[in-house]
């Protein structure tokens, strides 16, 4: 979660990483050549599935013990596992295994570049964990490199195609073996992940990512935008994402120091993502503000604040996404911690009208939001410190009276014809997904294009329409034992959200009779004689249940 905060920027001291490009190229033509890809890591011949289980869990002892494995039953794998154990594990490693795993680049170099840190002088087997457990490195080492940032794989697909990159940022918490720095930068993750699965896949010519952190999201941004702002709050982290823009040969993005929308202050885009800092942390003394989750405000006021200001820098046309926390209140509690529905408030404030669209994900209450948070920032359950940090938290949740904290997406756009009424929708939807090979964007663009859609057409004209049923959509049936006719029928999406919708047997069959070859009033028709109910009440009835089903993608126009 990158950073956007109000509060005082906090740097700690001088940027880590380099970007001369001459070296950069060199350790991209090291990285290439080692097999140190996300695939090759996880497979049977490194750490594996359960190792893989277990670091996501946040112990590294099983991956450590997998990769020393690997590399003595396979050579294939050693230069991979050296880096894997220096950059993603954070143990030090024998300089002459980093040399022989960076063989174009070289220790020195990476030391330039600001990746590692060595130490000459000889280390004990309890210092190295080496791939060579019964080798050198048992006996002592001459010679110890440590790493100074994460540097990891990263892959994934989208709309474009697949990719790589290599993704560098501040060491963790497994790394450094305890609390993290108020300044950390951090890289890929789960939220990080999500928004950028989330992106919408449209070509346009300017994007803005708010709060960029360590990049990622700029860099997914410009596979399809022409040019592409980048800001925060942390120089350190804009360091990382100059960093890793040039290291994967990425163009066009800009990068700007500043607050929320500070740095890009009158301009417009087309395009905006915003991973902000929007983690609930008590505004007390004494309690950590982490840069990359901390927004620096009270509550969920941070990302009111987003999306109050967001709409004045979009384009008519213009898309807005982000990930943010909302907070509802319950009695003797603010009355504007609506929850989700607090999004649209917020919106309204900006002047400029926009569609909205929440998506709430996930909901906790005040204790289980609060003890994810401390351990997220490296303080372990059953210490002073972590029930000093838990007595904070749920003492100012009480305060202002907040009973649950829910976390979703959230989409706004600028409409086009600004003399229509937004679209304000407000979903919950805690389940699983469905299956999107190449993430949520395309989903999510063709539900935005589907309600535009349906503003030009009333009931008559939608009925008037020759549906088509998606190819994901499969129907459920449920029967008391002996019954030939069914009591629960679903309709169920395999795609998007993996919606379901209690249907009943008009509207399965309906929506079984969609295939494109006759109009939706010509089925309803056919459909009232055939269940011997008024043709008018059928249509009144089935009408609005349609338009929900082509705005979901269920079916399509």
């Amino acid at each position: 979660m990158p950073r956007t905060s109000a509060s005082v920027r906090k740097d700690g001291g001088v940027p880590l990483v380099s970007t001369d490009h001459a070296l950069l190229a060199r350790l991209r033509s090291d990285l290439s050549s080692s097999g140190f890809t996300v695939d090759r890591l996880s497979g049977p011949d490194a750490w594996g599935p359960t190792a893989g289980a277990a670091l996501f869990r946040g112990e590294r002892v099983a991956a450590r013990r997998a990769l020393r494995r690997s590399a003595r039953a396979n050579d294939g794998i050693r230069t991979a596992a050296t880096l894997a154990l220096l950059f993603i594990l954070g143990y030090p490693q024998p300089r002459a295994d980093v040399e022989r795993a960076l063989p174009t680049l070289g220790v020195d170099d990476a030391e330039t570049l600001g990746l590692i840190e060595t130490d000459d002088a000889a280390s004990t087997p309890s210092d190295v964990a080496g791939p060579d457990v019964d080798g050198p490195a048992a006996e002592g080492t001459a010679g110890v490199v440590r790493a100074r940032v994460d540097l990891r794989p990263y892959s994934f697909v989208d709309g474009v195609g697949e990719a790589a990159w290599w993704i560098a940022s501040d060491l963790g918490e497994l790394a450094l073996g305890g609390a993290l720095r108020e300044d950390h930068v951090l890289g890929v993750g789960g939220a990080s992940a999500t928004l950028a699965g989330l992106i919408v896949p449209r070509d346009v010519d300017r994007a803005l990512d708010l709060g960029t952190g360590c990049g990622i999201q700029a860099m997914h941004v410009a596979r399809h935008a022409r040019h592409v702002v980048a800001t925060d709050i942390s120089t350190r982290a804009l360091a990382f994402a100059r960093f890793n823009a040039a290291l994967n040969l990425i163009d066009g993005i800009e990068f700007r120091l500043g607050s929320l929308f500070e740095p890009v202050a009158g301009e417009m885009f087309d395009h905006v993502v915003s991973n902000p800092p929007f983690v609930i942390t008590p505004r007390l003394e004494g309690v950590p503000e982490y840069e990359y989750r901390d927004g620096g405000m009270e509550g969920d006021d941070l990302v009111a604040s987003v999306v109050a200001q967001v709409g004045r820098h979009l384009t008519p046309g213009g898309v807005a996404q982000l990930l943010g926390n909302w907070e509802s209140a319950g009695p003797g509690g603010a009355p504007a911690k609506k929850g989700a529905y607090s999004v649209a408030d917020w919106a309204s404030r900006g002047g400029v009208p926009l569609d909205v669209w929440v998506v709430e994900r996930e909901l906790q209450d005040p204790a289980a939001y609060a003890e994810t948070w401390i351990r997220d920032g490296g303080t372990r359950p059953g210490s002073d410190e972590f029930e000093r940090l838990y007595e904070a938290w749920l003492g100012d949740f009480e305060a202002r009276g907040v009973e649950q904290v829910g976390f979703g997406y959230v989409t706004l756009r600028r409409p086009v014809d600004e003399a229509r009424a937004p679209v304000v929708r407000i979903e919950r939807l805690l389940g699983a997904m469905g299956a999107n090979e190449v993430g949520l964007g395309s989903h999510l663009l063709a539900t935005m294009d589907a309600i535009d859609a349906l503003r030009d057409l009333d009931d008559d004209a939608l009925l008037a329409t020759h549906l088509r049923v998606a190819g994901d959509v499969t129907e459920e049936r449920h029967y008391w034992p002996g019954n030939d006719d069914p009591t629960v029928l679903t309709l169920r999406q395999g795609g998007g959200f993996a919606r379901s919708v209690e249907s009943g047997t008009a509207l399965s069959a309906l929506v079984g009779a969609s295939d494109g070859e006759l109009s939706a009033a010509a089925v309803v028709g056919a459909l009232a004689q055939l269940l011997g109910v008024e043709e008018a009440q059928l249509r009144v009835e089935l009408a609005p249940r349609l338009r929900e089903l082509v705005a979901v993608g269920m079916l399509r126009l």
